[in-house]
């Protein structure tokens, strides 16, 4: 059965730092960071391929970066330079098609396995 869990959710302040974590039973193509807050759709943070191909969300750019780990099946997201607006239930998710490339690596449809979420809060 395939699992997705996450840790590393917290509380922090306005310019703070978190390291998201997401380890899977399996080696996905694809793997991703989503987030979402009350009422609104969940929102593509990035994504990164099994080759290290990333691509990022332009409201994380330059602020978050995601990796993985191939030999621990772990996906990685250290978010910098926190904003409130960064507020949000992250979620990892996995894919084992090529979903990483082009626009649609952002679309929550195109992904089978989700994590659970980690709840990330940015005080201002």
């Amino acid at each position: 059965q395939v699992q997705l869990v996450q840790s590393g959710g917290d509380s922090v302040q306005a310019g703070g730092s978190l390291r998201l974590s997401c380890t899977s039973s399996s080696l996905f193509y694809c793997m991703s960071w989503f987030r979402q807050v009350p009422g609104e759709e969940r929102e593509g943070v990035a994504t990164i391929d099994r080759d290290g191909w990333t691509i990022y969300a332009r409201s994380v750019r330059g602020r978050f970066t995601i990796s993985r780990d191939n030999a621990k099946s772990t996906l990685y997201l250290d978010l910098n330079s926190l904003k409130a607006e960064d507020t949000a239930m992250y979620y990892c998710a996995a894919s084992w098609d090529n979903v990483c490339h082009g626009n649609s690596w952002s679309e929550a449809r195109r992904y089978i396995y989700w994590g659970r979420g980690t709840q990330v809060t940015v005080s201002s």
